[in-house]
């Protein structure tokens, strides 16, 4: 590909029109590697549009430089740090661990979500991290670990489940008793009187 059929897709893709933009994300993805400089450059534009929309093409990339996605989780921009999460539900890496947990605290409740499905989808390896953040995170956090647990279903987390089950949190209680029907252990937490 020319450098100015690149330049055309990345004029495309920062017209402030989102359909030229979506247009030219999946002619980004077949670049490969190719468009990562010009994407790298993007994400530290000033302009919050920009920086979301390289974080989209990355995203849909087969094999991005994950530890680009996980750095926009601390982007200004609320929607920015959401495709971020997002796009890092789609590539599932322990290296994200760290990046997402404290992305679970975000003051934005849709990143927090996106960031628990994204812990949810790199599995057994999140689940130190995850009972960590029930014992000192704030409540909301917690309430997406425990979402992320009860969806990973590791009997490591049947503890916290169980005490999550006297607490005073009705959604804590909620995806503790998930995690425990995934786990088949939906009968252990009726207590006889």
């Amino acid at each position: 590909m020319r450098a100015q059929d690149l330049d055309t897709l990345l004029a495309d893709l920062t017209s402030g029109d989102d359909a030229r933009a979506e247009a030219a994300v999946p002619a980004l993805v077949a670049l490969g590697e190719t468009a990562f400089p010009a994407l790298r450059r993007l994400l530290a534009s000033e302009d919050a549009d920009h920086r979301w929309w390289a974080v989209r093409v990355l995203s849909q990339h087969p094999s991005p430089p994950v530890e680009w996605i996980a750095r926009a989780l601390e982007d200004p921009s609320a929607d920015v740090r959401q495709c971020a999460a997002l796009g890092l539900c789609a590539h599932p890496s322990e290296e994200n661990i760290p990046a997402l947990i404290r992305a679970l605290s975000d003051a934005d409740s849709m990143v927090s979500d996106l960031a628990a499905r994204a812990l949810a989808s790199i599995g057994e390896a999140a689940v130190p991290a995850l009972l960590e953040v029930l014992e000192k995170a704030p409540q909301l956090a917690r309430i997406n670990a425990m979402r992320a647990l009860s969806e990973i279903a590791d009997p490591r987390a049947i503890p916290a489940m169980m005490k999550a089950l006297d607490g005073d949190s009705l959604m804590m209680r909620h995806w503790a008793e998930e995690g425990l029907k995934r786990l088949k252990l939906d009968m252990v937490f009726l207590k006889p009187d």
